[in-house]
């Protein structure tokens, strides 16, 4: 285990790989909040590290897959990469890309979920520890890869799909985009692309106005986010 600290405890965020072959997390923090381990981390198989984020901290985490980097941390990821670096340093995950939201420490508690808005590339899950509350964990461990939509369908140069894009990145029009006339939760609903989204991973977002069953709360949790 591999530990990583900003200043003073807050929340611990504890990154582990489960899945088969080495990854690279990925973490983007909101404007204006401290960026963590400078946004990137390698994990092998059956790694995990910790890393803690001050009170008030927010952003996202994603895993990128079949990366290459040389000595100096510059190379590329097939899935989620974040400008062709190693620490991503406030570059955002090219989708397809699933993710892991937290707003921490807002007056009704934490605020987490996992995001499939802007695609898929791997199972990703979020467990609270500690802490009160609902505290649910949330869990998106279909390989949705397997089931992709055809049109959505990111492959690699030997064929094989890594990834699943969004409905919005593959079509560009307002009704799957959630924006334009259709930028309220009335007018945009979901879609027969993002149910098949919903079918595999019913606890996360899969287009822009699924909250209701995807928006959950604890208060002064600790969190796993598993990989795989």
């Amino acid at each position: 285990m591999l530990f990583y600290s900003l200043g003073v405890d807050a929340t611990i965020f504890t990154l582990q790989n489960k899945c088969r072959n080495t990854m690279w997390p990925g973490i983007l923090t909101a404007p204006g909040k401290p960026q963590l381990i400078h946004g990137g981390v390698k994990l092998k198989p059956g790694q995990a590290i910790n890393v803690t984020a001050p009170r008030g901290w927010s952003g996202r985490f994603w895993g990128r897959r079949g990366c290459t980097f040389n000595s100096f941390g510059i190379g590329k990821c097939i899935t989620g990469d974040c400008g062709g670096r190693l620490r991503c340093a406030g570059a955002g995950g090219e989708p397809p890309a699933s993710l892991a939201e937290f707003t921490l420490n807002s007056p009704v508690g934490d605020f987490y979920d996992i995001s499939l808005v802007d695609g898929y590339n791997m199972p990703i899950s979020i467990f609270p520890l500690g802490g009160s509350g609902m505290c649910k964990a949330v869990k998106c461990i279909s390989d949705l890869n397997r089931n992709c939509p055809a049109g959505l369908e990111l492959r690699n140069i030997k064929g094989r799909v890594v990834g699943c894009k969004s409905a919005c990145m593959a079509f560009h029009k307002p009704e799957f985009c959630c924006n334009g006339v259709f930028n309220s939760p009335r007018m945009c609903g979901p879609s027969s692309y993002s149910k098949v989204f919903k079918a595999s991973c019913p606890m996360a977002y899969s287009y822009a106005y699924d909250d209701a069953t995807s928006t959950f709360t604890c208060y002064g949790a600790d969190y796993i986010i598993r990989f795989c």
